[in-house]
């Protein structure tokens, strides 16, 4: 994917010269071996950047995480030397990195940018380097697009981070996972639906489907048509009934639901995406599934992750830990509450949830406190996971002990982080890459139901 980056042409002067790249703070924030994405091409850190990456390095959160593994990594790779006007290695078949001081802007654009900030500071060093080396192709590389503009505007080359940005005709198919078709087999949708719960998959298609690949017959009867929902399973290489199940008390109101309870309630699945819009019941699903199935695991765990809006940090919110917390996890108390509001408060699965909570048994939590664990045996669900960067998704997963299964939920469209969206969240790599893999299922959710007011807002607004 580096290749993108190289959109000069093949031929003519220092083509084949290895390109400099400097990269802007958010792409060390976003994906801190992203230095190492860039083939044989060299790097330039400017020291503005370094002096932002100084305001991270002591949290708890990914960008922290992210910030000191770089300033690890780069001192690794310095080995206690000057840079020099070259660099150091990054590795075999890599370019070179060096920081770079801040240098002014042109004198005919000093008056251009009145305020004296990180991101002009990092423009201007850019230029330099590009008029430092004019036989070689120069680009700025950040996820900024104010920065990406202004850089454009006075004729500097401005490209994203597009290592791990998913091509847009795939997030399209990750949207459109289920197959509707007609079957003209009658006696093989009656085995299905009544008999067996099975189906030769040789039926309906002439290729073996991948794993866990969703279908929704049409079949027409006397008393009108109706939908038969089901999946292959590749165990069995069969076509096999998905039938309307309840959890906790709740029940799927639509075949999307249906689809994504099969998922959270199957245990061969341990790993399920849910996206959808608000009110589409992605988090009920997946929490109403996980009580269900509480007596098969040793904790259940709701998490997500503690995005600050207005860019302020955690500490501005008053009270002590649990009190800065509440905002984070209220959305996920809210769901627990509609499915305590199925029972009697006096009923057994009312108390159960109460007994839970109290134990320990179930946790909610934001995800920053989950690093670090190992999780065994625990039924793993984490809400708003379109925030999450692909190394965040990653992280998360080989935290999964035996026995464990996570749920992540999230809408690829309601993104909170500021250099993350449709095409480079992790929700979105986490369908792409696992597509087809046996223990994985993604369901998107399309029809709101939490309100009718809901509904037509989310489609209208």
């Amino acid at each position: 994917m580096a290749k993108i980056y190289a959109n000069v042409p093949d031929k003519g002067p220092g083509s084949k010269k290895p390109k400099i790249f400097v990269l802007d703070t958010n792409i060390i924030l976003h994906d801190y071996r992203s230095i190492r994405r860039f083939q044989d091409n060299d790097l330039v850190i400017p020291v503005a950047v370094i002096e932002e990456l100084d305001k991270f390095k002591k949290g708890k959160d990914a960008l922290s995480y992210n910030a000191r593994g770089f300033m690890r990594e780069l001192d690794k790779l310095s080995q206690g030397k000057p840079f020099g006007r070259e660099g150091v290695p990054i590795g075999k078949n890599l370019g070179n990195i060096k920081v770079e001081l801040n240098h002014p802007f042109p004198e005919k654009l000093k008056g251009c940018f009145a305020d004296d900030i990180q991101d002009h500071r990092i423009l201007s060093t850019a230029m330099w380097v590009r008029d430092d080396n004019p036989g070689r192709f120069t680009a700025l590389v950040t996820k900024d697009v104010n920065l990406r503009m202004k850089a454009k505007a006075v004729g500097m080359e401005a490209q994203d981070y597009l290592t791990d940005k998913i091509e847009e005709s795939r997030i399209e198919q990750s949207s459109s996972e289920i197959l509707e078709t007609v079957c003209n087999d009658t006696n093989a949708l009656q085995e299905l639906s009544y008999g067996s719960g099975k189906m030769d998959w040789k039926k309906v298609s002439q290729t073996e489907p991948s794993a866990n690949r969703l279908f929704k017959f049409k079949w027409d009867q006397a008393d009108g048509s109706r939908n038969v929902c089901a999946r292959y399973d590749a165990d069995s290489k069969s076509i096999v009934l998905v039938k309307k199940q309840y959890a906790y008390g709740i029940a799927p109101r639509n075949d999307e639901q249906k689809f994504a309870l099969d998922a959270c309630l199957n245990k061969q699945t341990k790993l399920v995406s849910l996206t959808g819009g608000a009110g589409t019941g992605k988090t009920l699903i997946a929490l109403a599934a996980a009580l269900e199935q509480a007596g098969d695991y040793d904790q259940i765990i709701l998490s997500r992750p503690t995005i600050i809006l207005g860019n302020q940090e955690i500490g501005f919110l008053p009270g002590d830990e649990k009190s800065k917390m509440s905002p984070f996890i209220q959305p996920l108390m809210d769901n627990l509450n509609v499915i305590r509001g199925c029972f009697k408060s006096t009923s057994k699965q009312s108390s159960k949830i109460d007994a839970m909570l109290n134990e320990g048994k179930l946790v909610i939590s934001p995800l920053a406190y989950i690093r670090g664990r190992s999780l065994g045996n625990v039924y793993f669900i984490v809400d708003e996971a379109q925030n999450l960067t692909p190394h965040e998704i990653k992280t998360i997963i080989t935290r999964a002990g035996e026995g464990t299964k996570m749920v992540f939920t999230g809408d690829i469209f309601q993104i909170d982080q500021p250099y993350l969206d449709i095409w480079s969240n992790g929700l979105t790599h986490l369908g792409e890459k696992m597509a087809g893999q046996r223990m994985f299922q993604h369901i998107n959710l399309r029809k709101g139901e939490r309100s009718e007011l809901s509904e037509i807002a989310s489609r209208l607004l």
